[in-house]
């Protein structure tokens, strides 16, 4: 590696590691020497200048914290000498300044997707089974083990062989491949499971909110039906879900198959009705078919979890320029976790299309930030345990890495959560920064795929909608490569541009978009759903 350290942006007065230096070492830098001070680990920062306390720290352009402590120029930075610190954000201060990339190899680009009436595409073409109250946890459990025995969706496990091998004493090869019994029987439809804690005992709000959340699956162009099961006297009503499916499409027309158990019956009987008319309706789904489809009719969403110090230099930026491929292109790409979004808040409002957009903004970050302040918390405590271990040590410097998924496109629109995308270009949701609950808000809004980068590794999936993983180092990639997709490495060893692995993110996309390639997440089945609970509990 030619550079040890690297300097984001000409203002910042930090540098980060991109290799371990050791306390003694001298190394050239923009011309001057530096004195390493202490032992400093790969993605960690080190001080370009002396720093006294109360002293401002800039990294990407923006505050991202102050010195509790003198820090001397080649030390590094730590919880110890750093806390947390960002700018304040008053009103739009500048008109949207913008270059689009150059789109002109894309433009006549298709993917293979599944055309809905409603002029959606869907990237995946899925049967969805979900409740709208825990209480139907169980008879979702029982026809997701129905459906998947029967109809063989899923391969046997190396587990599940290597218990095999336990229980009968032989030694069954431990592969994953099909044997001809387990052989599909639809091999253009998906029959996916939803389970989750609410629709009843929290407050009303909750279920409203989880009410839009699950039409927003519905409606989602990957979902082609889907089969929903109701209790009957939850605070989740029937007519909550619909009311809140025709709010976001009116003329929907997909197969929605609704039952109520106080109304039907026994378990059995309820059962056997819902096995029959949804086997019907997978049979249907089963014949609609992939066609092209214009870039334009993807939802990108872009997610970011297990971030290290290297994620907001490598994966971030380069899903950035990917995104703006495709905001350019007409599609939609969609920035959420707005705890993430906490000192680069100027700049994004800045990005707003027009006054009322950068209020909305403004408005949602201090609603949520007052919430969390009010229980005790606050966006100062978001980074992780394994975000401070790997060089992200104040929640304004995970920001202004994470903010860089969102690239540097116009903001077209700002949604609240359980709001569906309508608009093209660069969308902003308010959601947490918590992975899962995350691309769960996401794809509830219309994402038909989702880029997620990682610097620590996470196996998070999505029931409907495949999530592709990117490393923003090669280690990672090398030692879980059963849930890492693309490796964005090569940015961090000098091999590649931001910009040549945008454009290979974007093809990838393209080819798991068309079903040509499997997202890791979704070979392994890992179809994580958290919905927001942002109420107490009654």
């Amino acid at each position: 590696m030619k550079n040890k350290l690297i300097k984001v942006h000409p203002e910042d007065n930090v540098a980060i590691a991109l290799t371990d230096l050791w306390q003694g070492d001298k190394l050239d830098f923009e011309g001057e020497e530096v004195i390493v001070l202490s032992d400093v680990k790969a993605k960690h920062k080190i001080t370009m200048v002396d720093l006294e306390p109360e002293s401002k720290i800039y990294m990407y352009g923006v505050l991202v914290g102050k010195a509790t402590s003198s820090i001397k120029r080649g030390d590094v930075l730590t919880v110890d000498n750093v806390k947390h610190q960002a700018s304040t954000t008053t009103e739009k201060t500048a008109t949207v300044s913008y270059t689009a990339p150059d789109i002109s190899k894309w433009k006549e680009r298709t993917f293979m997707g599944y055309h809905r009436n409603d002029r959606q595409v869907g990237t995946q073409n899925v049967w969805l089974f979900f409740p709208l109250v825990f209480c139907e946890n169980r008879n979702v459990e029982l026809l997701k083990d129905v459906f998947e025995k029967e109809l063989s969706f899923h391969k046997s496990s190396k587990q599940r062989k290597l218990l095999r091998n336990l229980i009968s004493g032989e030694n069954i090869e431990l592969s994953e491949d099909k044997t001809p019994d387990e052989e599909p029987i639809f091999d253009n439809v998906e029959v996916r499971f939803i389970t989750h804690q609410g629709g009843c005992g929290g407050i009303r709000q909750d279920s409203v909110s989880l009410s839009k959340l699950l039409a927003g699956y519905v409606n989602n162009p990957n979902v082609a039906g889907a089969t929903v099961l109701s209790l009957g006297c939850q605070n989740l009503q029937i007519d909550i879900f619909q009311n809140a499916l025709d709010a976001i499409n009116p003329d929907l027309d997909k197969p929605v198959l609704i039952y109520e158990q106080q109304q039907e019956g026994t378990i059995d009987e309820m059962l056997n009705k819902i096995i029959r008319d949804s086997f019907d309706g997978i049979k249907k789904a089963n014949e609609i078919q992939r066609q092209p489809a214009p870039l334009s009719k993807l939802k990108l969403g872009l997610e970011c979890g297990g971030s290290d110090g290297f994620s907001g230099i490598s994966a971030n930026p380069s899903l950035g320029y990917a995104s703006d491929l495709l905001a350019a292109l007409g599609g939609s790409p969609i920035l959420s976790e707005f705890p993430e979004l906490c000192g680069v808040e100027q700049e994004l409002v800045n990005r707003c299309v027009d006054e009322e957009k950068a209020k909305r903004f403004l408005k949602l970050m201090r609603a949520y930030e007052d919430a969390a302040e009010a229980s005790g918390s606050g966006f100062d405590m978001n980074p992780s345990p394994g975000n401070i271990k790997d060089g992200l040590i104040t929640d304004a410097m995970k920001s202004a890495g994470a903010a860089k998924k969102g690239g540097t496109s116009p903001i077209q629109d700002i949604l609240d959560y359980g709001e569906y995308v309508t608009k093209p270009g660069l969308n902003l949701l308010c959601t947490p920064g918590n992975d899962v609950e995350s691309t769960t808000a996401m794809v509830g809004s219309g994402a038909n795929v989702v880029v997620f980068t990682t610097g620590l590794g996470t196996p998070t999936g999505n029931p409907i909608a495949p999530v592709i993983k990117v490393a923003s180092n090669s280690v990672l990639a090398g030692r879980m490569p059963d849930i890492i997709d693309i490796d964005s490495g090569a940015v961090i060893k000098g091999e590649k541009t931001i910009e040549e692995m945008g454009e290979e993110i974007l093809e990838y996309i393209i080819d798991v978009a068309s079903g040509k390639i499997t997202a890791k997440a979704d070979q392994n089945d890992q179809n994580d759903f958290i919905p927001w609970k942002r109420g107490v509990s009654l």
